[in-house]
């Protein structure tokens, strides 16, 4: 018995980030475009050169991307807005990704529950012509690197109506959309293409039944074509779809069983004998080696149901790094229960063959050993497991209402001024971690250049006019990085970038012990920053929940409990900020949302550790510390409530590239505390000119009293140049203060 092999895309910025460097290399005037195209290519070639190597039956090909897939698929399908009509080729492309001086880029988002932002689609009634050359140039290359075994990606027709922002009903765009995809079809069947995985994650979604008759009907009509179709699904169970689901006129449907359900389905409604199943059964989204022992089993009991089925990930692997091997600066128990992509093309092999019936007994053993290892070298820590059980309600809570220490806060001009927190991080800057690490700068020499940086960027911002400033962060590579790093039971990388958006990539830590913290994490450089200034430094700290979900943490351990344990740590830093004079301390929580389970029944366990983990953090500060968070890149309206019991004395969100839809949920849910109205976008190089920002602020108080609004951009500065940033402050606080004299002239 022979079990195929599948995957459904790879991580495609290539081992050493080729793709990102290429990018921004463009993007500077210093590559030029065929170069960077080449670069795509040559990533895209050594992706499908490993797959093939590893004896992948079926390759995903297609998923690699300039900035964002989504987005090219915009472009192939002519769903190209207006305002960038006038534009062409790569200028228009990256026009939509980033914006250009006067015309503001696409919506940016979460990609589902996953920290990768995808470029929402905006579709009117008027669509351009579609254009696939590009999808048929990478499918003949394919093919002279792998064969029959070149299985082209598409995204799913009613996924990406599900996801885009509609100018018509959705009704009326089936049908043009429907026939573009047909066209595609009946391009790709006479170049021997056997199969095409189309991809329709919106099926997990909540409200997947909505959309049935658009899916019945859609795919009635592509199944015409005669081309094979393998419908792939992930993220989570179908739910109460299933049964309709799997009668979809396809050859293949694949399904998550690292999420949800699907066991139970399977099992409870049987699978068509007419299809072949996909079964995503390693963990596409965590670098953790399979357990066979806890794996095996649910394959002998799907085996039974069907034997006509594939082994594969459970999604794309564009979530992992590339090859655990290369992190030899890791304590080997570790490294050795590590698996990254590559790693887990041996995995789904190894499964494949096991499942067949091949007796590979010495590596079900070698499996084990190292988990037996690496239990041993990750023991619990009592004194964090003693806090966790002696917590009390008291621990959750400020010690005064939101309305009761709002007197005892600092006080403020109305229309506060202030940032998120980071500032560009220059190449000087960048060099100054780098010669540190590499024992060319002392701890003091090293400490002294920082302090030198922050001292420059409280300078710009005094002369800017800002109100509450900050540090600048220039001692941080990353958000969530820099906390694990000082952290006991967090592990990093060398080498384990992934995708977050475009050229924007992160090395997720790994959690894989008990969360302790040793010393104080902040203080010093809040110390320096605040001791050259009259104005509040913020103290700027990353939260409990966007350390889970932006980590790859233990799965055998309750992330509640992963939480939590961060969360003591983060309350002792509160503690230490405070001594040290802060009255002003932001926890931010930019992926709070982006952790909400797909299935709406399962919220409300999520959210309730979610900001209880928030509150333990900031339930220590006193009435008079005024606490703050962001949000971003994400939608609110559903969990309204939910972020008001965060009890943060001020939101700052992003808002300038939602057309203000994030600030109207606030206002609509009745949000009663201070809102930071993200006034212009920062992943964009334009710079906003003083009408916009003041547009973008009257819209703020034409729905929130001016009592309740600060003002800020809508994330942090880290990625743009200083070039940007200076006049783009300027602006905003000029129309600040054109906006105060409106509003004091008016009494508002």
């Amino acid at each position: 018995m022979v079990i195929q092999t599948a995957t459904l895309g790879y991580p495609r910025i290539g081992k050493n980030r080729e793709v990102k460097k290429a990018l921004e290399g463009f993007w500077s005037g210093k590559l030029d475009s065929e170069s960077l195209l080449q670069t795509v290519r040559q990533v895209e070639e050594s992706n499908w050169q490993t797959q093939l190597q590893a004896g992948i039956d079926r390759i995903g090909i297609g998923d690699t991307t300039l900035y964002d897939s989504v987005l090219d698929w915009s472009v192939y399908l002519g769903l190209i807005p207006e305002r960038f009509q006038h534009l062409s080729g790569l200028e228009q492309y990256f026009a939509m990704a980033r914006g250009k001086e006067g015309i503001p880029a696409l919506e940016m988002t979460k990609w589902f529950d996953t920290n990768y932002h995808y470029l929402v689609p905006e579709i009117s009634a008027q669509l351009l012509s579609a254009d696939f050359s590009d999808v048929l140039e990478t499918v003949h290359r394919a093919q002279q690197i792998l064969g029959q075994r070149a299985v082209p990606i598409i995204l799913g027709p009613v996924t990406l109506l599900r996801l885009s922002r509609l100018e018509v009903p959705i009704s009326e765009l089936v049908s043009p959309l429907c026939d573009r995809y047909l066209n595609l079809l009946l391009a790709l069947k006479p170049l021997g293409v056997e199969e095409v995985q189309i991809h329709e994650p919106a099926l997990v979604l909540g409200d997947a039944t909505n959309f049935k008759e658009y899916y019945e009907s859609i795919y009635a009509s592509l199944a015409k074509v005669g081309l094979p179709l393998h419908l792939v699904t992930y993220f989570d169970d179908l739910g109460e779809n299933y049964p309709w689901v799997v009668q979809l006129p396809v050859s293949s449907i694949s399904l998550d069983f690292t999420r949800g359900r699907n066991l139970e389905l399977i099992k409870h409604y049987g699978f068509p004998a007419d299809k072949r199943l996909g079964v995503g059964i390693v963990d596409a989204r965590n670098i953790w080696q399979i357990r066979p022992d806890r794996l095996l089993p649910i394959l002998e009991e799907i085996q039974p149901i069907t034997s006509n089925l594939s082994i594969q990930p459970s999604a794309s692997l564009q979530f992992v790094p590339y090859d655990a091997t290369r992190e030899t600066k890791l304590p080997e128990p570790l490294r050795n229960v590590l698996s990254f992509a590559e790693q887990k093309l041996q995995e789904v092999v190894f499964l494949a063959r096991t499942a067949a019936g091949e007796d590979l007994k010495q590596e079900r053993e070698s499996i084990q050993a190292s988990w037996q290892v690496f239990e041993q070298f990750s023991p619990a820590n009592q004194v964090v497991q003693d806090r966790l059980k002696n917590l009390k309600m008291d621990d959750f809570q400020r010690s005064l209402s939101y309305s009761l220490r709002l007197s005892e806060q600092i006080p403020l001009p109305p229309l506060p001024t202030t940032t998120i927190g980071s500032f560009p991080q220059t190449s000087e800057v960048r060099q100054l971690r780098v010669k540190y690490k590499r024992g060319e700068l002392t701890l003091a020499q090293y400490h002294q250049s920082i302090d030198t940086q922050i001292a420059q960027c409280i300078k710009i911002q005094e002369e800017i006019g800002l109100d509450v400033l900050v540090h600048g962060e220039f001692e941080r590579t990353d958000m969530v990085e820099y906390f694990g790093q000082q952290l006991s039971g967090f592990a990093f990388t060398e080498h384990g970038w992934v995708q977050s958006y475009g050229s924007r990539c992160v090395r997720p830590p790994i959690i894989y012990g008990d969360v302790v913290r040793t010393e104080p994490m902040t203080v010093r450089e809040f110390k320096v920053a605040q001791s050259l200034t009259e104005k509040p430094v913020k103290g700027m700290l990353t939260g409990p929940v966007t350390m889970i979900n932006w980590s790859y943490p233990r799965t055998d351990i309750a992330r509640q409990e992963q939480a939590f344990q961060i969360a003591l740590a983060l309350r002792d830093e509160v503690a230490d900020l405070e001594a040290a004079g802060a009255k002003i301390i932001q926890i931010d929580e930019p992926a709070l949302r982006e952790g909400l389970p797909l299935k709406t029944e399962r919220w409300n366990e999520y959210l309730s550790w979610a900001v209880d983990s928030f509150k333990l953090s900031a339930g220590i500060a006193k009435p008079e510390t005024q606490i703050h968070t962001h949000m971003c890149y994400s939608e609110f309206g559903d969990i309204i409530t939910d972020i008001e019991r965060l009890d943060a004395d001020v939101l700052s969100i992003e808002n300038s590239r939602s057309n203000n839809e994030t600030l109207y949920e606030l206002t609509d849910g009745g949000y009663s505390k201070q809102v930071g109205n993200g006034v212009y976008d920062v992943h964009s190089p334009a710079i906003p000119n003083t009408e916009q920002i003041l547009s973008q602020l009257r819209t703020g108080i034409a729905n929130l009293p001016v009592k309740q609004i600060w003002v800020n951009p809508d994330c942090g500065l880290k990625t743009r140049r200083w070039e940007e940033v200076v006049p783009s402050l300027k602006s905003m606080v000029q129309a600040t203060k054109i906006l105060r004299e409106e509003t004091n002239a008016s009494g508002k």
